[in-house]
């Protein structure tokens, strides 16, 4: 039987401004990063 999901916990002051901003600035994956998840999936 599966266990119940908990909730997420709420971000707040510095750790909320840190999540949003790292949110904005995603980078892409290289092709090496790319093939080497492939390679282990």
């Amino acid at each position: 039987m599966a266990k119940p999901i908990k909730e997420t916990p709420v971000l707040f002051g510095k750790d909320a401004e840190r999540f949003i901003q790292s949110i904005k600035n995603v980078k892409p994956a290289s092709e090496e990063e790319r093939k080497r998840v492939k390679d282990a999936y």
